[in-house]
């Protein structure tokens, strides 16, 4: 089976499992994944009942898609995604935006924990990604053209336009502060050390973590409108000095929570609600 059918295959075993097809996707970072348990009418697909779809193995990733209810906006979650820290090939890293873009969703909002390199950050933060930096791990359309994209796809506005003002729209109509700026890709699973964070912050990125960038990548190929956030969780090696973990990541993720779920609730409805 080619990659296509690959995809196409799932994205038929999943589409029978949901009740609507979705206005939105969401994919939920490090210590988000709780945003899913406050829609309604859910439906949870756990993602080892999809035959040969990969398996989240980090803390804080469910491993399961949950189909629910926001208003009346119909909305499907990744609670936890895929890494090629963990050892996965690209393919398998941008599988499920590729099953969820063929299962005929138009808008997908990324989210990440990352930590901050620009030093007007701090730790609990909300940035909304306005570009990326991915130089580091391989690109996602490496290998034969899948054809429901370009060959060569137009990254200029990764981030589409129309869903970055809605961004803005939301966090100001909850009072929330939002801060926008360039996000880097490493591929871990190692944080970064002080002089790679130098180096980055010299390139022109405001906060870097290890995933976003394929799955943007990806689904810009497959012809989906991209939104991203990342919760600045730590500050980057170097910025502090103290040490970094993935507690600390958990921790910070943990108390931006109420925020994060008023932005992304208003976010959602504004799209859903520009699109009707």
């Amino acid at each position: 089976m080619d990659e296509m059918q690959r995809v196409d295959q799932l994205a038929g075993l999943l589409r029978e499992k949901l009740p609507w097809t979705p206005d939105i996707a969401l994919v939920l970072g490090s210590g988000l994944g709780d945003y899913a348990a406050h829609l309604t009418d859910v439906v949870n697909v756990p993602y080892d009942t999809l035959p040969g779809f990969p398996v989240s193995t980090v803390q804080g990733h469910a491993g399961q898609f949950v189909a629910g209810m926001l208003g009346e906006c119909k909305v499907l979650c990744m609670q936890g995604r895929f890494h090629f820290y963990e050892g996965y090939d690209m393919p398998d890293v941008v599988l499920p935006v590729r099953v969820m873009a063929r299962m005929g969703i138009g808008k997908l909002l990324l989210t990440n924990a990352a930590g901050g390199i620009n030093t007007q950050f701090s730790a609990g933060n909300l940035m909304m990604i306005t570009d990326h930096i991915s130089i580091m791990a391989p690109n996602p359309l490496r290998g034969r053209n899948l054809e429901w994209g370009p060959r060569f796809p137009d990254m200029s506005h990764a981030y589409h336009p129309t869903l970055q003002d809605s961004m803005r729209k939301a966090a100001k109509q909850e009072n929330i502060q939002l801060r926008e700026g360039v996000y880097a890709m490493t591929t871990g699973p190692t944080y970064e050390t002080p002089a790679e964070i130098r180096m980055w912050r010299l390139l022109g990125a405001d906060a870097v973590g290890m995933s976003t960038a394929p799955e943007t990548i990806a689904a810009v190929h497959a012809g989906m409108k991209v939104a991203a956030v990342s919760c600045i969780t730590n500050m980057a090696a170097g910025v502090l000095n103290q040490p970094l973990s993935h507690a600390e990541v958990m921790e910070t993720a943990d108390r931006a929570k109420e925020s994060f779920t008023r932005l992304v609730d208003t976010f959602i409805q504004i799209v859903v609600a520009e699109v009707e």
